[in-house]
């Protein structure tokens, strides 16, 4: 009798325990996102009800997971931390082999229906077994050289497994990603100076022998788009004419020449910020990344609030995997990094962008959620 009255307290309690701020805003950038991609869509020819319509289908779908997660108790995930890691290392490992490749890269595994790509799910399995090795390992002072030997194995092979691909900008996210959790954590400051010294090094090591020649043509046109205006540096250019001329209040919806004429490539995935800036000037671009500063704030708030540490580690892993994708994102299509194939989080078209943004939203909903049951 007294379990029967506890459920149906729990059952009451329900609303109080969902945080539907979050969820506000998290739908609020999903309506940005599909405004843009409808008018980005519109003139692709073919392709204009599939895309949008597909993702429609896409939020659906990610909706359904994100309460699923919300409901399940996370620290199951501690648990299938390690399996999940494995086996998605080994599917990793399988794309030089098997992979199919696009535009000289193999990233994709054919599942016949549709395409994988390994390196989408590497990130949410990183976040779950650092968060739950972490976790158990913590020390006031700091994490020393020997303390991080295993996190940075954590981190490096999927790392060195990406950028093989090559995808430097995913390697480059997990990096990100990984090096966000162990700050958090602590480490201690002679470390972080030698990091520093070492990224540096390996950055002219890359340079001289590791990337390829298209990866450092970005960098190049990434220095001097006017180079190659029509080469590697076209994208960068059209991309800061469709930002620049969106002025203050843009030009407006579907009214966007950069995107409407396609001169702005891939403007339904990487460049969707470029449609926005273009359409609805920087007013709406300064509203949309407001909201996502906000969601960002929210994350924070609720890793201060949660029950465990996994918990805390699990939601930093989380927030800085949209921070990072945001942060390259808007700083490519505004000149301020190098161009890379790092879609924005909520408003870029794809399933696989959408379903594990969605995992990562889940997860922080479902911490927030347990931080009312002691």
């Amino acid at each position: 009798m007294g379990m029967l009255t506890g459920l149906s307290v729990q059952e009451r309690n329900f609303a109080k325990r969902v945080d539907w701020s979050f969820i506000l805003y998290i739908l609020a950038l999903n309506f940005v996102g599909l405004i843009n991609l409808y008018s980005a869509t519109h003139g692709i020819s073919g392709n204009y009800n599939r895309l949008f319509y597909g993702q429609l289908v896409w939020i659906a779908m990610g909706w359904i997971i994100f309460f699923a997660l919300t409901f399940l108790n996370y620290d199951l995930l501690r648990r299938l931390s390690l399996p999940f890691y494995v086996i998605n290392l080994f599917l990793l490992a399988l794309v030089p082999f098997i992979g199919k490749s696009y535009y000289g890269a193999k990233r994709w595994l054919d599942l016949g229906i549709s395409s994988y790509q390994p390196s989408e799910t590497i990130k949410l399995a990183l976040i779950f077994f650092l968060a739950r090795y972490l976790s158990a390992r913590s020390k006031p002072e700091g994490l020393g050289i020997l303390d991080l030997m295993v996190p940075l194995l954590i981190i490096g092979i999927p790392f060195g497994l990406i950028a093989k691909q090559p995808d430097l900008g995913t390697a480059l996210l997990i990096g990100f990603i990984g090096c966000s959790v162990l700050l958090f954590v602590g480490v201690r400051r002679y470390i972080v100076v030698l990091g520093l010294i070492l990224s540096t090094m390996g950055a002219i090591l890359a340079w001289n022998f590791a990337l390829k020649d298209y990866q450092k043509n970005r960098i190049e046109t990434f220095m001097d788009p006017g180079k190659d205006p029509r080469g590697t540096g076209y994208n960068s250019i059209q991309s800061k004419i469709a930002v620049g001329s969106g002025r203050i209040l843009g030009k407006g919806f579907r009214k966007g020449t950069q995107s409407q004429l396609e001169f702005l490539p891939e403007r339904h995935t990487d460049f969707i910020f470029s449609v926005l800036s273009e359409e609805h000037g920087f007013v709406g671009s300064v509203t949309t990344i407001g909201l996502f500063s906000i969601l960002f704030l929210m994350g924070i708030r609720i890793a201060s609030q949660a029950k465990d540490r996994f918990g805390v580690l699990m939601v930093v892993g989380c927030m800085s995997y949209l921070f990072g994708h945001m942060l390259i994102n808007i700083g490519m299509v505004i000149g301020l990094l190098p161009i890379v194939g790092i879609p924005l989080p909520l408003l870029s078209y794809g399933g696989s962008s959408l379903f594990t943004t969605m995992v990562c939203l889940g997860i922080t909903s479902s911490v927030s959620y347990r931080k009312f049951l002691f």
